[in-house]
């Protein structure tokens, strides 16, 4: 990965605005926190927390504590994990309700999961990662899994170049990129001109077990775009199949989902 583009690190994030007033260091930590917790876990110990987050353990009790006395955590017993609380997961609620283009497109990507026998998915930028937001897995098909909340960089996944791609120059100069990253923005750029989607050059790849390929939206409940991505094991995904059908099928999806909602292209935003 670029050493330009930082590490999703709670203590990372400590680090990078030291002098910046502004900046909230235990809000920040405490958010950190709730951010550790995926859809596959069972529940946490403060010990895993702070192996997910960097934070020390001392620090990740006390954060621990006081996110179980808001409600953002729930802890059944002396030694039972941690778990998401009620205030958490309405707050997911809220949020889930904001973000209409989800509800929309879903039926949209149902479908091309299931003719594709792909794992259809959207994934949105979370500071220089990229975390799926939602997935669709095809019915009646053996197919790769990866939840919601998961996060892969962006740097190495077809996701995250179709997002640079479309970033203006601000934003993506707020991820501080080398010469590698500025050269896989390009890359992206020059496949979405070309063929309407993306994908990860295979010596970029972030991982040897998943193909995806992806088509750039813009949210404007974000102010930029998210990833509409099809991936699946190498096997039953290879880049021949990716260039010859899912691509294709995928950005013709995504055209005929912008024009039902009347939206242009992710890629005219960029300015």
């Amino acid at each position: 990965m670029p050493t330009g583009c930082r590490a999703l690190c709670v203590a990372c994030a400590m680090t990078a605005a030291p002098t910046d007033r502004k900046f909230a260091n235990t809000l920040a930590r405490g958010l950190g926190v709730l951010q550790a917790f995926r859809a596959s876990d069972d529940g946490l110990t403060n010990a895993e927390i702070a192996e997910r987050t960097g934070l020390p353990k001392p620090t990740v009790t006390r954060l621990s504590y006081t996110l179980c006395e808001l409600g953002y955590l729930s802890h059944g017993a002396r030694n039972d994990r941690f778990r998401l609380g009620p205030a958490a997961v309405a707050l997911g609620s809220v949020a889930s309700l904001s973000v209409s283009f989800l509800d929309l497109a879903s039926n949209t990507l149902q479908r091309l999961a299931n003719q594709t026998g792909t794992l259809a998915l959207v994934a949105v930028r979370d500071g220089d990662r990229m975390l799926l937001a939602k997935t669709w897995r095809p019915e009646g098909v053996s197919a790769i899994w990866l939840d919601p909340g998961h996060r892969i960089p962006i740097y190495g996944s077809s996701s995250g170049l179709a997002v640079l791609a479309t970033l203006g120059d601000d934003r993506f100069a707020a991820l501080e990129p080398d010469e590698a990253l500025t050269r896989y923005r390009q890359d992206g750029y020059d496949q979405l001109i070309g063929q309407g989607f993306t994908i990860a050059p295979q010596p970029t790849r972030y991982a040897g077990t998943v193909n995806a390929v992806s088509v750039p939206y813009y949210a404007s409940e974000f102010g930029e775009s998210v990833a509409f991505t099809c991936g699946a094991l190498p096997q039953d995904l290879p880049d021949e199949r990716m260039m010859a059908e899912v691509g294709p099928a995928l950005r013709d999806a995504v055209r005929s989902f912008e024009k039902q909602i009347g939206l242009p292209p992710a890629l005219a935003r960029r300015g």
